[in-house]
């Protein structure tokens, strides 16, 4: 303690330890909430069609258009060290291979920010409210009908993690590397989702049954097995090429196979 540098280190090893214990103590506060997630996942539409990934490739492949109902509770996952949930929905279904795991491909995504992320708080929204040092200003008070408009948009603020999809297109179409869909049996939409805290470690789905302590494991979030449908027949001078969005018929000459 005899020089600057001793001391600077001394008081830079003091934050750090704090900080780091700080962020230990943040990230194991969060076992204490519960969490019970729930989710219902309803098929509404499947066709496949055969196109090619983009316009200029000589391969053709088999994709699957899925379109689904989505009635998700995830609001027991936000906490106060919930940054974001990252929120996808995956189509499963057997592989050509009796001894490789099932092949699964995601048809829908989507990130839910937490109210904070929205809506962040910084230390100058804390100064804003202190009086002017060296002046004689005080920060104008803030009016009723201001304080009842910030209220009633923080009530209006819809709930992080409610999820209600009808009959929703997927983001991604779906192909297989055999490039071979159609006629597959046994398919099923199931959700999953990973929560990224603030501090900490990243949490992944827990399904049914696979409860730890207050954390409880989905109820449902899986639909029913279905079977693709057969691939129907198409002209040779109509194909359809799959880009980034939808798959959209497009007059084309023949293909050489």
């Amino acid at each position: 303690m005899h020089s600057s540098l001793v001391r600077v280190q001394n008081v830079f090893g003091y934050f750090t330890t704090v900080a780091f214990c700080t962020a230990i103590f943040v990230a194991l506060s969060v076992l204490v909430t519960p969490q019970h997630p729930s989710a219902s996942i309803q098929l509404r539409n499947v066709q496949v069609v055969k196109g090619r990934p983009h316009y200029y490739s000589p391969k053709k492949e088999e994709y699957a258009h899925i379109k689904f109902d989505l009635d998700a509770d995830l609001s027991s996952l936000f906490n106060w060290n919930t940054k974001q949930v990252f929120v996808w929905i995956t189509a499963t279904y057997p592989s050509s291979s009796p001894t490789a795991p099932p092949s699964q491909a995601i048809i829908w995504d989507s990130i839910i920010n937490s109210y904070s992320q929205l809506h962040p708080y910084t230390p100058f929204d804390a100064w804003k409210d202190l009086p002017i040092v060296g002046t004689n200003k005080v920060p104008a008070k803030k009016s009723k009908s201001a304080s009842k408009k910030k209220v009633a948009e923080a009530e209006a603020e819809p709930t992080p993690g409610l999820v209600r999809l009808k009959n929703s297109k997927p983001k991604y179409q779906i192909t297989d590397v055999t490039g071979k869909l159609a006629s597959q049996a046994n398919v099923t939409l199931e959700l999953g989702w990973n929560v990224q805290p603030w501090v900490g470690a990243l949490t992944w789905t827990a399904k049914e049954g696979q409860d730890f302590g207050r954390w409880k494991g989905i109820r449902g979030g899986k639909s029913e097995a279905f079977d693709l449908p057969a691939l129907k027949g198409k002209s040779a001078t109509q194909e359809t090429v799959i880009q980034k969005g939808t798959p959209k018929p497009a007059e084309a000459k023949p293909v050489v196979p």
